[in-house]
């Protein structure tokens, strides 16, 4: 299959590398910097040039804010037979966007970062293929993911928001207000130590990323849920109330048991 692939980021150079072997590939960045760390693919900077290799998918990596736009800017060069993909960690406005566009389309999420994954053995991370995309769509990236042993969920594009808030958002506020409140530490605990990884590990992910995630219109409802616990667990810490503390931990105990 002929794919081009916009945006030369972490995750479009992963695509590359994974795809360039088994299909004809295409890279798009209009930073001609980024293009210089792809192999075993065509170099694109231009639209006309994505018009020339007249791609079969086309799978859309730009930062969430801009992939709307790209793929508007994109779409005159693009064969009608084209299916236009993105990979967005949030889904919302995507779905009537692509009915406005009246393309055939696959929406995927693979849910792990090239940076940190070990890329070598995926079987513990997932991805998620929206199940409102083009069969053909779907068909292509169960088959390209299922050879990397993800872990395959089909969701509505509502679902996948819902979800995201709950497994992404959920981890990245309650890190964020960890990491406010540190200071330097000269004898870390183990657990500390460990909370201490998971926070670096956070900050070296894109800004950018970090933003989209917690601004996923249903992140609000479940940082709210962070705050009621909080507001239990103060309360029960003020009125030093031991029994009322044992009752909270075996509660929330049963959640990760």
């Amino acid at each position: 299959m002929k794919i081009c692939i916009l945006g030369v980021g972490k995750m479009g150079t992963w695509l590359a590398d994974a795809l360039c072997f088994q299909h004809e590939v295409a890279v798009f960045d209009s930073n001609k910097e980024r293009l210089r760390y792809v192999f075993n693919t065509q170099r694109l900077t231009d639209y006309e040039e994505i018009r020339t290799f007249a791609p079969e998918l086309l799978i859309n990596c730009v930062t969430l804010k801009y992939t709307i736009q790209t793929f508007k800017d994109v779409l005159p060069y693009l064969p009608e037979n084209c299916i236009i993909s993105d990979i967005a960690s949030v889904k919302t406005g995507f779905y009537e966007f692509y009915k406005s566009m009246g393309r055939r389309f696959v929406s995927t999420h693979p849910m792990f970062g090239p940076t940190f994954a070990n890329l070598r053995n995926l079987s513990e991370h997932h991805a998620i293929i929206i199940s409102e995309s083009d069969h053909l769509g779907k068909a292509f990236f169960k088959d390209f993911y299922g050879t990397l042993k993800l872990n395959l969920h089909q969701y509505t594009f509502e679902g996948h928001d819902e979800t995201i808030a709950y497994s992404l958002s959920i981890p990245f506020s309650s890190t964020l207000v960890f990491a406010a409140c540190m200071k330097k530490q000269d004898a870390p605990g183990t657990t500390f130590k460990k909370h201490m990884d998971i926070a670096k590990g956070l900050f070296s992910e894109d800004d950018y990323l970090l933003t989209e995630i917690l601004f996923n219109p249903y992140t609000v409802g479940q940082v709210e849920k962070i705050r009621k616990e909080l507001k239990d667990l103060m309360t029960l810490i003020n009125n030093r109330d031991a029994q009322g503390m044992i009752d909270f931990i075996n509660r929330v105990r049963k959640n990760v048991e």
